[in-house]
């Protein structure tokens, strides 16, 4: 029993003189490399000594786009929406699967301005944040049109083509469409 004491009473002295101790600075480094304790950080694009031509990350080439994406190159103009509303369209083919994910992203991305129905009754032009969102059954809209607003936004209408892939971007085209048969019924 006096050992168990006398060993107790040592603990208790090593950890009252160990956590007195100024806690900011080490005692004891276990790693052999200093850098695991100490990182060195390097600006995105600055110059870092260990790649071969001295810069970490690379930036895209010129042009390049993602794997699988179409460039698309209707300009943001009058002329370029009336280009697209006349001859750009869907090379998805309209089914459930694409109706069903279309739905899912009308309802994060457009449903706070155009409503569930299409109707332009968002939760947001009821609280009168924004007014004038237009009834789908008031335009004439093709799918080439509503993919061309999607990429570029049109009066208060931002893009959303850096929040959605090609594909959503049609998938919502072919939910808006029936949204707007719904409404002209």
């Amino acid at each position: 029993m006096k050992k168990v004491l006398n060993l107790i009473a040592v603990l208790l002295i090593v950890i009252s003189i160990t956590s007195c101790s100024n806690k900011r600075e080490r005692k004891l480094q276990y790693m052999a490399d200093t850098d695991m304790y100490n990182a060195v950080g390097y600006e995105t694009y600055a110059t870092n000594p260990f790649f071969k031509n001295g810069i970490e990350a690379q930036k895209p080439v010129e042009g390049s786009i993602f794997r699988g994406e179409v460039p698309y190159e209707i300009p943001n103009t009058n002329e370029g929406y009336d280009l697209a509303k006349e001859t750009l369209k869907s090379p998805l083919e309209v089914n459930d699967k694409n109706l069903k994910n279309g739905k899912a992203m009308y309802s994060i991305y457009c449903v706070v301005c155009h409503g569930a129905k299409g109707d332009g009754q968002g939760i947001l032009v009821k609280r009168e944040k924004f007014l004038g969102i237009p009834n789908y059954k008031d335009r004439e809209i093709t799918e080439g049109s509503i993919y061309h607003v999607i990429m570029y936004g049109r009066n208060m209408m931002g893009s959303h083509a850096s929040q959605l892939t090609n594909n959503e971007r049609w998938q919502i085209v072919q939910y808006v469409q029936k949204l707007r048969e719904d409404l002209l019924k």
